[in-house]
């Protein structure tokens, strides 16, 4: 990424997930700083004759623009822009970390921090006693720019069995502009042996976004990884049952999964645990695993997210349901899911994972023997150590998290 940026006066630089830092004022200081990308943190001082830097009228369109103070005192050292004068900075983002020069110089890099990759850098802020006059981006990353991607090959979907047959197929819930989360889980827990020997299949299914340049960097992600399906809707919250149902669609008709999961995209998924615990239940028919829920009742309040009104769900509670950030139904009921949606007998309710258990409630009372199996390492909030699902973490956690399980093969937190 390249910006150049017209400054006046001095400066900060911080990324969003980086270290602020600032350029020491002695030279001695510099010689002693490490390295980022081969290049200094800090160079040398600059601007000990302090000349204007102004290009001539024929050769800018600056040239018309004076300094903004006059000084009748010989001027200061300042580091690294000269008071009153104009300089253009150029910032590129490296394997290691951020550097910045002033006009054609060299001035200062850090780097990121542990653990943080480049291409979740998402934004880059400008502090201090400055005038920025403009700014011209150019290269900046945008999803379509995968030949960034070093290590693209084992962050591609691996191909699932010829007979489509697999242990458990995992569903994530997704949206157009999560690139950073998906990227974020492409590089974690679906790098687990299992997902990558094809034992366990991982989609995200994303809905379209209202704008045309969004929908297109998600289409070229969708070619170069391989990883997506695409729904044929704007995304709402009001329509991610849809979601759900294609899931279970996709589970049980385009493979052929015993087993059928839905997670969202800011969840830490340890998929090693969830296929032991499966192994351990040993219940492939009428199974709901989940963090179940077999005693709630529906939200009254009309500015709560879950509102439902007594038209909607008039019974005072709800049947068992598992709470969304992981939970998983057996092939038989997600068989059901897809041939009741077809014959339109599906009741349409909008809590996605409330639905379910009401699904599952009515497949019960038509005969089905199905089985509640609780499991509270699957976390509605945060994270704990044991967990097996670690719901809203952000990407840098996702990354902490599975650096601490590829370390100790366990599922421990992140102390952030």
């Amino acid at each position: 990424m390249e910006d150049p940026v017209i400054v006046q006066n001095t400066w900060t630089i911080a990324d969003d997930w980086g270290s602020e830092d600032r350029c020491p004022s002695s030279d001695s200081d510099a010689k002693d700083s490490a390295k980022v990308d081969d290049l200094e943190k800090c160079s040398s001082m600059v601007g000990k004759a302090h000349k204007q830097i102004l290009a001539s009228k024929s050769h800018s369109n600056f040239s018309s623009m004076q300094p903004t103070r006059k000084t009748t005192a010989e001027p200061k050292k300042h580091y690294p822009f000269k008071q009153g004068y104009l300089a253009i900075a150029i910032l590129r983002v490296g394997a290691e970390g951020i550097h910045m020069t002033v006009d054609g110089k060299h001035v200062t890099s850090f780097a990121f921090r542990e653990d943080l990759e480049p291409g979740f850098v998402g934004e880059v802020r400008i502090e201090g006693d400055i005038k920025l006059l403009s700014v011209l981006a150019s290269g900046l990353p945008t999803t379509e720019d995968f030949e960034h991607v070093t290590d693209l090959e084992i962050l591609k979907a691996p191909p699932v069995p010829t007979d489509k047959s697999i242990d458990l197929f995992i569903g994530i819930f997704s949206t157009a502009n999560n690139f950073k989360r998906r990227m974020a889980v492409r590089r974690t827990w679906m790098q687990y042996d299992a997902v990558r020997s094809g034992k366990v299949a991982v989609r995200f299914f994303v809905g379209l976004h209202k704008n045309e340049v969004v929908n297109e960097e998600l289409w070229n992600e969708a070619r170069t990884y391989g990883d997506i399906q695409l729904m044929p809707f704007v995304d709402y919250y009001s329509l991610i049952l849809w979601k759900t149902i294609a899931i279970c669609i996709y589970g049980t008709n385009v493979l052929s999964a015993k087993y059928v999961m839905k997670t969202d995209d800011d969840a830490f998924v340890r998929v090693d645990e969830i296929l032991s615990s499966l192994h351990q239940v040993n219940i492939s028919h009428g199974l709901l695993y989940g963090r179940v829920n077999s005693d709630s009742q529906p939200h009254r309040d009309p500015y709560s997210k879950w509102y439902i009104t007594s038209e909607e769900w008039p019974e005072e509670s709800y049947p068992p349901w598992a709470h969304g950030p992981g939970y998983i139904v057996s092939q038989d009921i997600a068989k059901e899911v897809y041939r009741k949606h077809k014959k339109g007998e599906l009741k349409m309710f909008k809590l996605e994972d409330v639905a379910m258990g009401i699904w599952i409630n009515e497949m019960k009372k038509e005969g089905f023997d199905v089985t509640y199996q609780n499991d509270g390492r699957i976390l509605v909030e945060g994270c704990e150590d044991g967990y097996v699902v670690a719901h809203y973490q952000e990407p840098r956690q996702m990354m902490c998290l599975w650096d601490k399980f590829q370390k100790t093969k366990r599922g421990n937190c992140c102390n952030e």
